[in-house]
């Protein structure tokens, strides 16, 4: 690995838990190794270690000592045809990376998967899954007037592509093809669409009589959704691992799990702490580091019976009737969420996707 890359892999423990976020970002490369001052290594980081810290309490601006993998594999420089070991090595204990160390725990270069077995392996669709997909496409979509009197929200044109063709994509990338759509506004629209273009899924769809707000419309499934499904909101773009979001699910034993992301609420003024009517201090646009609902969900079947039926039911009414029954788990993901259910994050949507390989 070049010293570069090297070096953009290598943190500190008195690296905030942003700090991770936007490191693991920038070098797209999942892991970050923690070394100390002289560059000895003293484990390792990934996104699903930030994730469980987060989730058990550890702060944004806190440090990332306390979700240090001090157990990791190794290996050291020097070994007789190391790039065959290693490659053993990463094959048997499935493993995307090795550290290879000096004589001192120095870590002087990182063997990866991709060495050997190139860029796009992680690309290939993966065995198709048979979980099924709803995305909720049955609203007005008024707060994207005037486009929507004339199309259906789910029909918006992003780039050369329409937002459900992105968001069947980001799924169908991880082996997930049943695809299910809750219809009312502009129906006929939004299944000539589907019938027409010969997508590489299986679609159907149901179509609800009234307006049943954000998660009603689950109430006509209850008899075609078997085992665990997602849930998405037709204005929801999201690039994450579907796959892994499942099993974390799976593993948390949740009734539900709801997909959120970390945004920075930055307010623009000073910003007043008082005590006891006196001032304590004063913040200067101070910013706020915050998990936003994404509006995409994994629930199992039997959730499905706790949705009043024929009444508009929002998705946070169903989230307090699950979570005061069972658990509802939360994924926390960094990035890779836009949101283009208003007209300004629908323009700021086009401009981040025209500058990505999104579209």
């Amino acid at each position: 690995m070049h010293k570069d890359k090297l070096n953009s892999l290598l943190t500190s423990a008195n690296t905030t838990i942003k700090e991770a976020m936007q490191k693991l970002d920038e070098t797209a490369e999942k892991i970050l190794f923690v070394v100390d001052e002289k560059e000895r290594l003293l484990g390792t980081m990934t996104d699903g270690d930030i994730r469980r810290g987060i989730l058990n309490g550890v702060g944004f601006q806190d440090s990332i000592e306390s979700v240090i993998r001090r157990e990791f594999t190794a290996i050291k420089r020097g070994i007789p045809e190391i790039k065959k070991y290693a490659e053993r090595i990463l094959v048997e204990r499935k493993v995307e990376q090795i550290p290879v160390l000096d004589e001192n725990n120095v870590i002087v270069d990182v063997i990866s998967w991709k060495d050997f077995f190139g860029e796009d392996v992680h690309l290939k669709t993966p065995a198709l899954k048979h979980n099924h997909v709803v995305i909720m496409a049955g609203g007005k979509g008024t707060r994207l007037d005037p486009l929507t009197k004339i199309l259906p929200k789910p029909l918006i044109p992003i780039g050369n592509k329409t937002v459900i063709e992105l968001i069947m994509e980001r799924f169908y990338k991880y082996g997930f093809h049943n695809f299910v759509y809750t219809l009312n506004y502009k129906k006929e629209y939004l299944k000539l669409y589907l019938k027409e273009n010969n997508f590489p899924y299986s679609i159907d769809w149901v179509e609800e009589e009234d307006f049943l707000g954000t998660a009603g419309g689950l109430t006509l499934l209850q008899d075609k959704l078997k085992d665990t499904f997602f849930v998405a909101n037709c204005d929801s773009l999201l690039d994450a691992d579907f796959k892994e979001i499942l099993k974390w699910h799976k593993e948390n034993n949740a009734a539900m799990t709801i997909i959120g992301c970390h945004n920075e609420v930055k307010i623009h003024f000073g910003v007043l702490e008082l005590s006891n009517g006196r001032l304590e201090r004063i913040l200067e646009k101070p910013v706020h580091d915050v998990i936003i609902n994404t509006g995409i969900y994994v629930m199992e079947p039997h959730v499905i019976s706790y949705i009043p039926k024929g009444r508009a039911v929002g998705m946070n009414e169903v989230i307090d009737l699950i979570s005061g029954k069972e658990k509802v788990s939360v994924y926390p993901i960094s990035n890779g969420w836009l949101d283009i259910g208003q007209w300004e994050e629908y323009k700021t949507s086009l401009k981040l996707l025209s500058d990505s390989d999104y579209v």
